[in-house]
């Protein structure tokens, strides 16, 4: 496996390196078509690459991942409108000297004011004009003591201990930085940056249109006039409008495995990269209700699945089993299979674990003629919706009779952070592939975003051991000993990693598919059009 990977990597340099060597052509109007309603347009305030690919290119942020990299790591980051960093000799300030002569896209200048206000903004300490409404990425950034300006081009974080992982937290398309003189009222519906495409509408159930920043900073960038997002939640309408060319480019990970089998057989030329995503299909259960306030019943939901089933269903069998990192073969910090396979309910033995889930149902209570039953509420997209069907038909084995609760895109988070349902088909996409944005963001006692509620402090403990070691192969053992515990206690119980591709029609050109990250590729201020 490693060593195809390895080919990709070569094959992808070199598609790269020729994109490049091409003469880019300015202008043409990218269409995209776009799965669903946004919740809103302000990139601080959502969870999803719903809001992320339409409005990331309207932002820059400090730095950046090289968008020109399949793959997300320390080395691959630029700068963006940090010319250059430097830390203090305690690894506890990090100082960026900024770019200069930068304008937000109402001609106002971009200052290191902005950077504080945007980091008041995550840090909870902005006023009431400027605070979030909801602050999903507060926990990347519970380390940062705060952020002060030296005059208008230097600003510095300053961090309670050493964090080595911050520059990926800050190159995550999640980590724009806002303006200190828009409101974030403004933002949510019609936000200002400083990036190489400017806003011109968001209508919901319709679309989004984005616009060419004739006065962007990097100069000759961008090569595209505009961009707009067409919405289609029918994913076979969507995938017939791009094959028929009324699309120049589909939605990403959007196009599954027997659909890229479609796609290839009918448009020969067409362009595709398939990646990991990043992203994992888990149960979100709520522990603080009945009847899943009870540990073995959770238990017998773990058991009860055949994991193997789901990737063979729904991928055709181009999918991971993992633990609660994104697995190796794409990813940085995966747990290694042997230790995976120690876990109860995650071993190949499928009729075992579920005779063991059964016997657990029987204890309390449940059997052939006494039914729990079960409404499995999910998200109403097909990467949500489609496993979840799955998941209803499995648990019949363990006499569990359940109904999928299908819930539309706006309504998703909110209800889930409310903790209103009992068992739920998630997706988590990790905004970075780093043990800081995954662990302090979904397993920590008090983050936003740890929907199931799980709290465990001797756990949490280790989160800050391997977040301040610099030695990579320390911190993968103290990350691989959080993750079993966090699959042995079940905290949010891991189905599979997905993989799935993103199209495109042969002209379009500069766009690179990143391999553990479904949030950060989505500039596309190197995007052209050969037509």
């Amino acid at each position: 496996m490693r060593a195809i990977n390895l080919l990709g990597g070569i094959i992808a340099a070199l598609v790269c390196c020729a994109t490049a060597a091409e003469a880019q052509k300015s202008g043409g109007v990218l269409r995209m078509y776009h799965r669903d309603n946004p919740p809103s347009a302000s990139i601080h305030e959502e969870a999803t690459n719903s809001t992320v690919i339409p409005f990331m290119p309207l932002f820059n942020n400090l730095v950046l991942f090289d968008q020109s990299k399949p793959q997300n790591t320390l080395k691959d980051i630029v700068p963006d409108l940090a010319k250059s960093w430097s830390w203090s000799a305690d690894n506890k300030d990090l100082t960026f000297k900024l770019q200069e002569g930068v304008k937000w896209h109402d001609g106002r200048p971009f200052t290191a004011k902005d950077v504080v206000c945007t980091f008041d903004m995550l840090t909870g300490k902005a006023d009431d004009q400027h605070k979030l409404r909801r602050n999903p990425r507060q926990s990347w950034y519970g380390n940062v003591e705060g952020a002060t300006a030296k005059g208008d081009d230097e600003v510095t974080l300053h961090l309670k201990r050493p964090q080595p992982s911050i520059l990926v937290l800050l190159a995550s398309g999640f980590s724009p930085i806002y303006p200190c003189h828009v409101t974030t009222a403004q933002m949510r519906t019609k936000p200002v940056g400083t990036g190489p495409f400017k806003f011109v509408e968001f209508k919901q159930n319709e679309g989004i249109k984005i616009a060419r920043n004739p006065d962007y900073w990097k100069k000759g960038k961008p090569y595209l006039d505009g961009i707009e997002f067409t919405i289609v939640p029918n994913r076979a309408t969507a995938m017939l409008s791009f094959m028929s060319g009324k699309f120049d480019i589909t939605f990403p990970w959007e196009v599954t495995m027997p659909l890229l089998k479609d796609i290839k057989g009918q448009m020969p030329n067409v362009a595709c990269q398939v990646t990991s995503m990043n992203n994992s299909t888990n149960l979100i259960v709520n522990r603080d209700a009945p009847p899943f306030d009870n540990p073995d019943l959770r238990r017998a939901l773990v058991l009860a699945m055949d994991r193997k089933a789901f990737i063979d269903i729904l991928n055709q069998g181009d999918a991971l089993q993992g633990g609660t990192m994104q697995p190796v073969t794409d990813g940085v910090w995966g747990l290694p299979t042997e230790m995976y396979q120690q876990v109860a309910g995650y071993g190949s033995d499928v009729a075992k674990n579920r005779e063991q889930a059964r016997e657990i149902m029987k204890k309390l209570g449940y059997g052939p003629d006494k039914r729990l039953p079960l409404k499995i509420a999910t998200r109403g997209i097909s990467l949500y919706k489609d496993p979840a069907v799955i998941l209803a038909s499995q648990l019949k084995e363990i006499w569990i009779d359940a109904d999928v609760d299908i819930i539309e895109t706006s309504q998703w988070f909110p209800r889930v952070a409310r903790k209103n349902y009992s068992v739920g088909l998630n997706t988590t996409g990790n905004g970075v592939d780093d043990p800081d944005q995954n662990y302090y963001e979904n397993f920590a006692c008090k983050s936003e975003r740890n929907y199931t509620g799980y709290c465990n402090p001797e756990i949490e403990k280790l989160f800050d051991v391997q977040s301040a070691e610099t030695d990579l192969e320390k911190r993968k053992q103290v990350v691989w000993e959080i993750d079993k515990k966090l699959l042995e206690d079940g905290a949010r119980p891991i189905i599979m990693w997905n993989r799935a591709a993103i199209c495109m029609q042969p002209y379009v050109k500069g766009y690179v598919a990143q391999v553990n990250s479904v949030y950060n590729g989505f500039r596309f201020e190197d995007v052209w059009l050969d037509k």
